[in-house]
């Protein structure tokens, strides 16, 4: 069975919503997860997971501190993340304000990684993006995500 990761970072619970929704659906695809805290998530378990999904609000266009020092922390095991599954999904104060370029930035660290991303035609092309707390249409962007990257995940791993 495939272990699956779903580690965010959340002020103000908006990215842990998402967290929960993407997690609990992972779960209903018989799917190992665990979602974590970036504070409790210890850089060394990432090498214990199939597939590693990140949640960040914006801060200035980009990640939160605590997400950038994880992946960071990760560089010690350059190349060992190779052909892992990777994703992303990011939160903001409003619309315009750096969601895109924050998955972007996530998924740019996944993909020197040699880790593998996969993007939708439909909705949010890169991961699912909340303006403040999520709404119906964020909510089913991060249950839509959570299927896409199980369908990979299932190719790949099973």
């Amino acid at each position: 069975m495939a272990k699956i990761l779903v580690c965010y970072y959340s002020k103000t619970g908006n990215t842990e919503k998402m967290g929960q929704i993407i997690a609990k659906r992972m779960e209903e695809q018989d799917f190992a997860v665990d979602l974590k805290r970036v504070e409790e998530t210890k850089v060394d378990l990432l090498l214990d997971y199939d597939c590693i999904i990140l949640g960040s609000p914006t801060y200035y266009g980009s990640m939160a501190w605590p997400i950038k020092k994880l992946l960071d922390d990760s560089v010690k095991f350059h190349g060992q993340l190779r052909g892992k599954v990777g994703g992303a999904f990011s939160s903001a104060a409003n619309i315009g304000g750096g969601n895109e370029t924050t998955i972007q930035d996530m998924l740019n660290a996944l993909l020197i990684h040699g880790m593998i991303i996969r993007g939708d035609h439909r909705g949010d092309h890169y991961g699912p993006v909340s303006i403040d707390y999520p709404n119906e249409r964020a909510l089913e962007c991060c249950r839509q995500y959570a299927e896409n990257l199980a369908e990979l995940i299932k190719k790949l791993f099973s």
